[in-house]
């Protein structure tokens, strides 16, 4: 069970690697839907949550359902609405935004050395994915141009606090409680994003948020 668990997290790390280094839409969204569902898979092969509920399974099936298939599924029709299948003029580099992928998986290794002591057994790889994917959520966000891609950063960051709660929490119905409290705002605030790119695209044909510094009173 253990080392299912790692191989899913090691699979997340690379997903998170893959979409800095990616510049096509619809290999983002479909990362980001894979992901998303790794994400969902991860506490039911943790040690401490081997028994869990028919509630717990339910909640897990909801999570699959919303970040697996439900986002990625709004993601991916906006893309299509748009026509945007790349992003050509990132703000930070591809070859750079990778080796940061790289140096945030040594600063999490870093951080996840100092709380050793107060982790649960066998929770080092998951808090280290879970900085890793945050702090990539983070970088997508403030680097891509495109709002796409930005919206993509924001799922990202989601994912990175949720596998950070999964690591530190100890009562998994508090967890349970919390995290689908995120999810809605996350689905509310993924289809506020859509409207919000359908009106930039009307208005410049194009969603780069930087063509926003156009406007004036």
């Amino acid at each position: 069970m253990i080392n299912l668990s790692d191989a899913i997290l090691v699979l997340i790390l690379l997903s998170v690697l893959i979409s800095l280094e990616s510049n096509r839409m619809m290999t983002l969204v479909k990362i980001m839907g894979l992901q998303g569902v790794m994400v969902s898979l991860v506490p039911l092969f943790l040690e401490q949550h081997q028994a869990i509920g028919s509630g717990g399974i339910i909640f897990f099936q909801i999570m699959i359902l919303i970040k697996g298939l439900l986002i990625p599924g709004l993601l991916y029709f906006a893309v299509q609405r748009v026509a945007i299948k790349r992003e050509v003029e990132p703000l930070i580099g591809y070859h750079a935004s990778l080796f940061f992928g790289l140096i945030m998986i040594l600063v999490s290794l870093f951080i996840t050395e100092k709380l050793q002591l107060t982790l649960p057994g066998g929770h080092s790889l998951l808090l280290i994915t879970a900085i890793t994917t945050l702090g990539a959520g983070l970088f997508l966000m403030m680097s891509r141009t495109k709002a796409i891609t930005q919206v993509i950063g924001y799922l990202m960051l989601e994912n990175g606090i949720y596998l950070i709660g999964t690591a530190l929490t100890k009562q998994s119905h508090t967890r349970y409680v919390v995290e689908f409290g995120v999810l809605l705002d996350v689905l509310v605030g993924v289809m506020i994003m859509g409207i919000i790119l359908n009106n930039i695209n009307r208005a410049f044909d194009d969603v780069d948020t930087a063509l926003l510094g156009r406007l004036k009173d």
